[in-house]
């Protein structure tokens, strides 16, 4: 029994807040309309999908979205990787040095460099819309923030060594994919490593906060703040409410109704928060709607809604609980580099009657920290303190 207190007393005594700040690169898919090149990509993602259906696999949809990266080090001396930090998913995984050459080009994880390195060696997959990502499990220190940074080191974490990523990954600026939601949702059931930190005691708080800065087109620019531990009242205001999670595996809660000028829809839809979808995604009809009273026209070619840039436009309003949290035109109208023409940050998306119908993306969370409260399993959103 004094065992237990004198351990219980020391993890207090170690528990940290870490602030790990973010990353912005470019959205593919905002690349790829304002080169012209769009529909034929999507022509080629839609022809992958109904092959991997034909496969039996769940298929892993793609948006092509904003990256928000951040800083990671593995094992004992540290090894540095940068991540993409994904609310939406739960696996950590890095390249190997056995990738294929797939993984040309990206920093690799070398186990045989860490004293602290436990092999596992099974076998790991993620199936994805246009491939996948594979290779193998192993255990070792993984720390939250650079090196040059206060970190949050985690032993005894398992994550992916990857021996192969898809054409996904193969060019885009992350070395791996950092999941930060329940491990009910990590393939092979694998504790998540903010999940372990959490469970071994390590932060104050069982919770973390997301903060991103309202940057517009820009790319390759500080991308915002995660806050491990605490909920951030350095770059947001009060909690406005929290929400109860109806499912803890996405961050998935219940909202009551989405409204943007004459056009409102009323029912309980179920959505997540997702820091890894730079849009709004709804079903088909609504989100047709919001864009008809916003005066938006739909180009089937690049599956976008087009505004004029100098739209004066209000606010789009999201009720959830019975408060409205309304986002203005600088998070939801996004510039793509074609002149006076913008997109509207919205995409329909058939979630075929399982999981949730919306994803609360970045324009959401720019406009309102959301603070993802895993020992409470609820949602915390409190106005974001930037101008707009």
């Amino acid at each position: 029994m004094q065992t237990f207190v004198l351990l219980a007393l020391v993890a207090a005594c170690s528990a940290a807040v870490i602030q790990v700040p973010t990353h912005k690169t470019e959205s593919l898919r905002a690349k790829l309309i304002k080169e012209g090149k769009y529909t034929a990509f999507l022509a080629s993602q839609h022809a992958a999908r109904a092959q991997q259906l034909n496969t039996g696999f769940q298929p892993f949809v793609d948006y092509f979205d904003d990256f928000y990266l951040g800083n990671i080090t593995l094992g004992t001396p540290p090894q540095p990787a940068t991540v993409v930090l994904d609310t939406g998913s739960s696996n950590l995984w890095v390249p190997g040095p056995s990738c294929d050459g797939s993984c040309k080009g990206k920093r690799e994880y070398q186990s045989t460099k860490s004293s602290t390195f436990k092999a596992n060696g099974k076998p790991w997959q993620i199936q994805y819309g246009s491939g996948n990502a594979k290779g193998y499990l192993g255990e070792d220190t993984v720390a939250f923030g650079a090196v040059t940074e206060k970190q949050l080191p985690v032993p005894s974490t398992t994550f992916g060594i990857a021996t192969h990523i898809s054409s996904d990954f193969k060019n885009d600026a992350a070395g791996g994919i950092l999941g930060l939601a329940f491990t009910s949702l990590a393939v092979d059931h694998v504790v998540p490593p903010l999940i372990n930190a959490i469970n071994q005691g390590l932060l104050d708080q069982p919770l973390f906060t997301v903060w991103l800065e309202h940057k517009g087109s820009a790319n390759d620019v500080g991308g915002g703040v995660f806050t491990y531990g605490a909920v951030d009242t350095t770059n947001c205001g009060p909690v406005i409410a929290y929400q109860p999670l109806s499912s803890a595996t996405y961050y998935q809660f219940v909202a009551d109704s989405f409204k943007r000028g004459s056009y409102s829809y009323s029912k309980k839809y179920q959505v997540i928060s997702d820091t890894g979808t730079s849009f709004l995604g709804g079903p088909k009809a609504v989100v047709a709607g919001l864009a008809s009273a916003l005066g938006a026209t739909y180009h089937s070619n690049d599956d976008s809604y087009y505004v004029p840039c100098a739209t004066n436009i209000g606010t789009l309003d999201i009720t959830i609980g019975g408060k409205v949290y309304s986002i203005n035109p600088v998070n939801y109208i996004v510039d793509v580099g074609m002149g006076d023409t913008c997109v509207f940050a919205a995409f329909a998306f058939n979630n075929f009657g399982f999981g949730p119908a919306w994803i609360l993306g970045d324009p959401f969370i720019r406009q309102f920290c959301n603070i993802y409260d895993i020992g409470g399993q609820r949602m915390g959103f409190a106005n974001s303190l930037q101008a707009n």
